[in-house]
């Protein structure tokens, strides 16, 4: 039977269980000489921390009689022996329990208001600096108004890893800001939900019509359509869906943008008649990519001297036979000031790249090479047998310590030393990505950009090097023949068969293309652990590590989230040696192969053999876990030859990576590819997400699962329309 709501007292002496993700937490409480249960949202509970907790008795059928919290109030330790207790929980990062009793002997009841308002006094503890010191007052002060702020957070059911960042964005003002007004917490870098923060803001007292709640609506809108690809939205569209999220009339969403308009923070404008809508940065980004586009195509080189005779040479020494499509890349390169070069697997993009940089270097011209992402930029290297390098370490990202904005130290004001620039896998390039690159290159050099069109589109908003290609107003090479050598590998001549909508070869069993019939998930699962831990490394000498699993989707019994559940199973179990942490629906183990899932631009790594050191990890780059300290709540992940500490905080921005999507592959080649073929969302069984899965495979691609999957995805050419401008700038349909 529930009881009435009653109100219990005491010290935390236990945390049996809590989830960092929404605050929810299961402790020990004692309380009048005994421990009770009490479940609810306690935001990060720290053993010896005092509680004063409203709520009612439950009895729960497997765990007995517990306390469920309604509301809470934290009681700050007061006795020496408390706050020996709660120090040496680890409550404060950098205090361990060796370091909490010297301190505490020391101050005794007076230890945390002296960390609070005299942290520099602690320094008179033996073997704490004045540095650590500061350091350790600092980080009590950051905790203590952490928790706090979590604390408001979980009464308004949001979530509480949003409290951390707003707190970094507003500090101690965060909740003073936010009553003002609460759509502060929709501002650019904080990612919160729309739904969560408008319930907050209505319980706050927000009306439905109000002009902060329309116009916080609009700019929603149009941010979270970039997650679509979407550069901009006609503006009708944005309207009506803006009316239709917040549930009011159209013309108050109208009266929004104009207001918005006003105060620059949308813009409005004409593209091929039709009244469009953008936020500045993507505006920007457009129209200025699109300048800079059309001033390099307008310049042409003189054909350098003996240019056919370096050509030839070139040739010879490699050992190449050029076609005229390769010969007419490798001279519009040396004569362009912007070049275009396209083509699938197996038509000499890598021949034409090697071919080029040894012309450019016989003219004397330093050239710098790039691609999207780290494993992109790493086969570059081994390709073309230069250094390349991520295009946001060419730029040289950077943080904004003012801001804690990214910013790229390279542009238009400090552009790059180099006579030639070349980027790879453009496919993957989005319009900012594209903008800051253009920026960067020094006015009157060239600029070489290459990709295959029929890779899947970037993640981030448009697709620029499409919209080029299709614009037909920029110097262009479309490679299109498939070379004697590459005629001989099944994954070049079925991603050509994909490609062109016709089914790929299934029944081939001497080749390096293979598909392997499945009629359940579980069967299929099973045949991919199999795969991957026995049949593979022992019967082809394919070790673990160089097999890429993907999968159209992440959800349903064959997607990734499954997929990485039995790998981690089969590749990396848990063990008394391996040191692991839960986070939400994972587990993140020593040795495991993990993901980033999102730009970070303030982690700090360094090169393993200590050459170099720089910040930022980024979308797609995998890794492997290779320390776990749960004490010290850190990790050290190598991303290729290069490790970064991420602290349990940012175990938010990993996922396992036994298995990614297809999406989460482009950029990357594999030395072989596992592909599970199953049903699924036609939005996800594409033709172009079959075509890119295919071409990630290096020497071995193996299809499992259904040939009506394979079949459905080859005839299904939908591609999701996106919103983006560039190809119309470039052709001038702009009013």
């Amino acid at each position: 039977m529930t009881e009435e709501l009653e109100i219990l007292q005491g010290a935390i002496r236990a945390v049996v269980y809590q989830n960092e993700e929404n605050g929810y937490a299961v402790l020990r409480l004692h309380v009048g000489g005994e421990n009770v249960t009490v479940v609810g949202t306690v935001p990060l509970p720290m053993i010896g921390e005092q509680l004063m907790v409203t709520g009612r008795w439950t009895t729960h059928p497997s765990y007995g009689k517990q306390f469920e919290a309604e509301f809470l109030e934290r009681l700050m330790p007061q006795s020496s022996t408390e706050i020996l207790a709660y120090l040496s929980s680890r409550a404060v990062k950098g205090i361990g329990p060796r370091m909490a009793t010297r301190i505490v002997e020391k101050f005794g009841d007076e230890t945390l208001r002296i960390m609070e308002r005299e942290p520099q006094r602690l320094a008179e503890v033996t073997g704490i600096s004045a540095d650590r010191a500061r350091i350790i007052g600092q980080t009590f002060r950051l905790q203590v108004g952490m928790r706090q702020l979590m604390e408001f957070f979980a009464l308004h059911h949001l979530p509480a890893d949003l409290a951390v960042r707003a707190y970094k964005a507003y500090g101690d003002s965060t909740m003073e800001l936010l009553y003002d007004d609460p759509y502060l917490l929709m501002e650019e870098g904080l990612e919160a939900p729309f739904g969560a923060v408008d319930r907050f803001a209505i319980e706050l007292g927000v009306a439905g019509d109000d002009p902060r709640r329309i116009e916080a609506g609009l700019l929603f809108e149009l941010n979270y359509n970039l997650t679509a690809g979407h550069s901009f939205l006609p503006q009708d569209k944005l309207i009506a869906a803006t009316a239709q999220l917040l549930s009011v009339e159209p013309e108050p969403v109208r009266q929004g943008v104009e207001r918005l308009l006003e105060a620059d923070r949308l813009v409005r404008q004409q593209l091929a008649g039709i009244v469009v809508i953008y936020l500045p940065r993507l505006y920007q980004a457009e129209a200025e990519s699109t300048r800079i586009l059309l001033e390099f195509s307008a310049l042409r080189f003189p054909e350098p001297k003996g240019m056919e005779a370096m050509i030839r040479r070139i040739g010879k020494d490699s050992g190449i036979a050029y076609s005229q499509e390769q010969e007419q890349a490798i001279r519009e390169a040396a004569m362009s000031g912007l070049l275009l070069i396209t083509g699938g697997p197996g038509t000499g993009k890598t021949t034409i790249l090697k071919g080029i940089l040894s012309l450019l270097h016989q003219m004397g011209l330093k050239c710098l090479l790039a691609a999207p992402t780290g494993r992109a930029a790493k086969r570059l290297s081994e390709v073309t047998g230069e250094e390349a390098s991520t295009i946001h370490r060419l730029l040289e990202a950077s943080i904004d310590p003012a801001t804690g904005k990214m910013f790229f130290v390279r542009d238009g004001d400090n552009p790059l030393k180099a006579d030639a620039v070349i980027v790879d896998e453009m496919s993957m390039v989005d319009v900012e990505l594209l903008h800051a690159l253009l920026q960067s290159v020094p006015q009157g050099k060239r600029l070489i950009l290459v990709g295959d069109a029929d890779q899947l589109p970037p993640v981030g908003p448009g697709f620029p090097f499409s919209d080029m290609l299709r614009s037909q107003r920029l110097p262009t090479v479309r490679l299109t023949e498939i070379f004697r050598q590459a005629r001989q590998s099944l994954i070049v001549m079925n991603a050509h068969r994909v490609n062109q909508g016709q089914l790929p070869e299934l029944r081939a069993v001497n080749s390096d293309f293979f598909f392997m019939r499945r009629k359940s998930e579980e069967s299929v699962r099973e045949l991919i652990r199999d795969l991957c831990s026995k049949r593979l490394p022992q019967n082809m000498g394919i070790p673990p590590e160089q097999i890429q699993v993907l999968s159209p989707t992440r959800k349903g019994g064959v997607g990734t989230m499954e997929l990485n559940r039995t790998l981690q199973e089969a590749l990396n179990p848990a063990s008394p040696d391996k040191p692991e942490r839960r986070f939400g629906e994972y587990v993140f183990r020593k040795g495991d192969r993990v993901m980033q899932i999102r730009n970070n631009y303030d982690i700090l790594w360094k090169k393993t053999d200590g050459s170099a050191a720089g910040c930022g990890i980024f979308n797609g780059d995998i890794g492997t876990i290779r320390e776990l300290d749960p004490e010290a709540e850190t990790m050290t992940i190598v991303f290729d030859d290069r490790e970064a500490e991420y602290d349990f905080t940012q175990l938010n921005e990993l996922e396992p990576a036994y298995a990614v999507t297809v999406h989460k592959s482009q950029g990357s080649e594999y030395r072989a590819v596992i592909l599970s073929v199953w049903n699924g969302s036609p939005y996800l069984l594409t033709r172009s997400i079959l075509y890119t899965a295919i071409t990630r495979a290096r020497e071995l691609l193996i299809l499992v699962g259904r040939e009506e999957t394979v079949a459905v995805m080859t005839n299904n050419a939908k591609k999701n329309r996106r919103y983006s401008g560039l190809k119309l700038r470039l052709q001038g349909k702009t009013e």
